[in-house]
C-alpha cells in the first residue's frame, strides 16, 4: 500500500508543526519548504497527492509556485491564508488552486477537506487495502461489510465509520471529541457521550474480539494490534 504524501508550503513553522502532526494520525508521509523555492524544488523531485500552501512566501511567492505546478501537474491544490480577500480567493483560483480554508484553522477541517479531495481523485481508494486482518476480526473496506471468525456482523454506518477509523491508526489513542470530529463531521453538535454509545453497541456487535477497543481512561478510546 503506497503511503499519501503531502506537501506543505508555510513560512510559518507552528503551522507547518499542526499539520505533521494531524499527517502523521492519518498515516499520511510529507515534505515541508518554507519558501517557494524550495518548495518547487520538492515538487520537480517527488510526487505528491495534494500540496497546501500559504501563498505569503519569501524567495518566490505562492502566485508563483501555483503556476510553475500547475504547468506540469493537476494535483489538487488547497491555499492556507490568514486573511483572504476576495479578490486573492479569486486569483488562486485563476491559477489553479482548487479551494482555500482561512487561519487560523481547526485541523480536523483541514484533514477534512483534503480526504474530500482524495476521494475526488480516487487516491484515497487507491492507497487502502482492500481487505484488513486483525486475528478473526476482518474488515472489508470495499463493501463496508465485517466479519467476526467468518461470519458477517450487521453494523450502522457510524459504527463501521468509527471501527475504520480507529483499525487505520493501530495502537493510538483519540479523544472523544478528535473522534467525533473524524467519524461525526466538525460540524455535530450532539455530546461527546455519543461516542461512548456507538462503541458499546459496536463492541457488543464484534464479540468477542470486542478488547480491540481499548477505553483510555479519562480521554477516549483507541485500537489495540
Amino acid at each position: 500500500m503506497d503511503s499519501i504524501r503531502l506537501l506543505i508550503i508555510d513560512k510559518d513553522e507552528a503551522t507547518r508543526t499542526t499539520i505533521k502532526r494531524m499527517a502523521a494520525i492519518h498515516r499520511y508521509s510529507y515534505d515541508e519548504a518554507a519558501d517557494g523555492i524550495a518548495a518547487l524544488k520538492l515538487f520537480r523531485r517527488h510526487d505528491y497527492d495534494i500540496v497546501i500552501m500559504d501563498p505569503d512566501l519569501p524567495e518566490l511567492d505562492g502566485k508563483n509556485v501555483c503556476r510553475q505546478i500547475r504547468k506540469v501537474s493537476d494535483v489538487p491544490i488547497l491555499i492556507t491564508c490568514v486573511k483572504c480577500s476576495e479578490q486573492d480567493k479569486l486569483s488562486a483560483f485563476e491559477l489553479g488552486a482548487d479551494d482555500y480554508i482561512v487561519k487560523p484553522f481547526f485541523p480536523q477541517e483541514l484533514f477534512s477537506r483534503i480526504r474530500v479531495f482524495l476521494h475526488r481523485t480516487g487516491t484515497l481508494a487507491r492507497s487502502m487495502p482492500t481487505k484488513m486482518a486483525f486475528g478473526g476480526l476482518l474488515i472489508d473496506t470495499r463493501s463496508r461489510a465485517v466479519y467476526v471468525d467468518d461470519r458477517v456482523v450487521q453494523l450502522t454506518p457510524k459504527e463501521y465509520n468509527l471501527l475504520f477509523f480507529l483499525s487505520q491508526n493501530p495502537n493510538k489513542a483519540f479523544s472523544r471529541e478528535t473522534l467525533l470530529n473524524e467519524v461525526w463531521g466538525h460540524d455535530f453538535t450532539g455530546s461527546d457521550r455519543t461516542v461512548d454509545t456507538h462503541v458499546r453497541t459496536l463492541r457488543e456487535n464484534i464479540k468477542p474480539y470486542d478488547s480491540s477497543i481499548a477505553t483510555v481512561w479519562g480521554f477516549g478510546y483507541k485500537f489495540v494490534v
